[in-house]
């Protein structure tokens, strides 16, 4: 059996993700739009934005990817990794690629003394859910949206 392993993002592997990005925004029925690609990868490549990507390869290919970030958590002192997006190459789904860039967020927050890696996902993604019962618990949590509005 193969051996995923996972990276930080690299400039060099801009192609790759940006195939995958595509697959990502169509997967939730975002229409694709270079512009938001490019604004994306250039906040991966900016080390003073807050988002932070990275790389899961399998047998040497890129098959997935993370965006992350760290949050504060000033109910309880202490900080958080948000996992924004999570994405497999569906020829690979099912071989651990989601469950390994899970992983290595909960080594980043180890390391850094994070108290918890956090996401959301749709209410209709079974396939994504099925790993993520496997990996975390599932808060009590709901989670809203609210339009900006000029004031």
């Amino acid at each position: 059996m193969s051996e995923i392993s996972v990276r930080a993002v690299v400039a060099e592997d801009r192609q790759r993700w940006e195939e995958l990005f595509h697959g990502y925004r169509t997967f939730y029925k975002n229409p694709h739009d270079d512009a938001v690609a490019d604004r994306v990868w250039s906040w991966l490549l900016d080390a003073a934005h807050q988002s932070e990507g990275l790389i899961a390869e399998l047998d040497g290919e890129i098959v997935g990817f993370a965006h992350w970030r760290r949050f504060a958590r000033p109910s309880i002192g202490q900080t958080g990794i948000y996992l924004d997006d999570l994405f497999a190459d569906p020829a690979v789904r099912g071989r651990g690629v989601g469950a390994a860039l899970i992983a290595r967020l909960q080594q980043i927050a180890a390391t850094e003394g994070a108290s918890v890696v956090r996401w959301i996902t749709a209410d209709d993604n079974a396939t994504a859910q099925r790993l993520y019962d496997r990996v975390a618990t599932k808060t009590r949590w709901l989670t809203y949206d609210a339009a900006p509005t000029a004031g």
